[in-house]
């Protein structure tokens, strides 16, 4: 799919890994619709790279609608979803103060697994209903997973089962959307220079970094992007998940 003119949606596209590909996408003629949390950074954002803002929970079915009806509205249809969105708290399943509650839990699968799936169906239910370009294809939809779905570390229990289900989903729901002419793939990054590593010290990163085979060193946003483009315009590329790595398997702690 080409994504000159592809309307899009990008949720957690304010920042991180969400904002480059809200940023690559648009400079190669995609229309972007940036849909994070955060209203004001979502608004920045937006008005940077020439898209619409949306501001919302992508676990909340409302919020997902509002953000298929801004692309459509926006840009006369809906052929790309990126999800990025996502949260990444540690906690131990026993702790030093006993067992790691339930809604820490819950919020964690809520946000990364809950809401991917409520992204994804209402965005797929919008492209199937629009016209077939070429090689029937109607859409496309990438959704983030991480390399702790493989190798989760002690302390990524609840994170590493968000997104375990985020790469278990990704066969089924192609092999579902296949009749429309919608693809679904996913990126699984390792460890990525986004905001939250940019704060830690250096010494801090360096140590990851070394962890790493090749490229020793961080993920640059802008290769997940670049990925993410790629997911988008090899029309052949369907069910997969790809690890996005440099070679990385992560130690238990």
């Amino acid at each position: 799919m080409k994504l000159e003119g592809a309307g899009t949606i990008v949720t957690g596209g304010a920042s991180g890994l969400g904002r480059a590909v809200a940023d690559l996408f648009a400079k190669a003629g995609a229309n972007v619709v940036v849909f994070d949390l955060n209203a004001e950074a979502a608004a920045k954002a937006a008005q940077e790279i020439g898209g619409v803002a949306v501001a919302g929970d992508v676990s909340k079915e409302d919020d997902a609608d509002r953000a298929v009806d801004a692309a459509v509205e926006s840009f006369g249809n809906l052929r790309i979803l990126v999800n990025c969105a996502g949260i990444g708290p540690a906690s131990r399943i026993v702790g030093r103060e006993g067992p790691m509650p339930l809604g820490d839990f819950e919020k964690v699968i809520r946000v990364n697994l809950i809401g991917s799936f409520n992204m994804l169906r209402v965005a797929a239910a919008r492209m199937s209903t629009q016209d077939a370009l070429d090689d029937n294809e109607r859409g496309v939809i990438i959704n983030t997973a991480s390399v702790a779905a493989f190798d989760g570390q002690i302390g990524q229990a609840a994170y590493s089962a968000s997104k375990g289900g985020i790469v278990s989903m990704a066969l089924p729901a192609a092999r579902e959307l296949a009749r429309f002419g919608i693809r679904v793939n996913t990126i699984a990054p390792g460890i990525f220079l986004t905001p939250l590593l940019q704060g830690m010290p250096e010494e801090v990163q360096s140590s990851l970094a070394a962890a790493i085979p090749y490229p020793s060193r961080l993920g640059k946003p802008a290769e997940f992007a670049e990925m993410a483009r790629f997911m988008v315009e090899n029309t052949y590329l369907n069910g997969e998940v790809v690890r996005l790595d440099g070679a990385i398997r992560m130690a238990p702690k």
